[in-house]
């Protein structure tokens, strides 16, 4: 971890850049990188260690979230159908996907996974049940 220079980021100065930041749209990618000069993955621990980082980045990014939905959101009522395209696929994503195989094969994947996890359990009965009457085999010549 890059030793002692989180400090300065605990401060409120740093802090205030950190948010300031995020609500510029700088990624944690960027602002580790490009304003800190760190590893995202040092970032990472940073933001796991120091909740007054995270929360800087957290605050940094909401109001503009906010203000971005909600002009998508305006723009989808006043008729702007690339808003409401991407509000669609966005938000009810069930009823308007790209491709209409998309949900089937969705639907394939979960029966194929529900049924291997089916086999895997009655794989695993099945080998507790070879062990027990083993074990009780072995139990039993212990005694002849």
């Amino acid at each position: 971890m890059a030793e002692g220079k989180y400090k300065y980021w605990l401060t409120s100065d740093g802090l205030i850049l950190l948010k300031g930041w995020a609500e510029d749209g700088l990624t944690d990618e960027l602002i580790a990188n490009c304003k800190i000069g760190i590893s995202r993955s040092t970032f990472y621990e940073w933001k796991k260690k120091y909740p007054a980082i995270a929360d800087a980045l957290k605050n940094g990014k909401e109001l503009p979230d906010y203000n971005v939905q909600n002009a998508l959101y305006r723009n989808a009522l006043a008729g702007d159908t690339t808003a409401q395209i991407f509000w669609l696929k966005n938000r009810r994503s069930d009823k308007w996907k790209d491709s209409p195989w998309r949900a089937e094969l969705d639907k394939i994947k979960f029966e194929y996974e529900a049924e291997l996890n089916r086999m895997k359990f009655e794989h695993a009965v099945e080998m507790d049940k070879m062990k027990f009457e083993y074990a009780i085999e072995m139990d039993s010549k212990k005694y002849w």
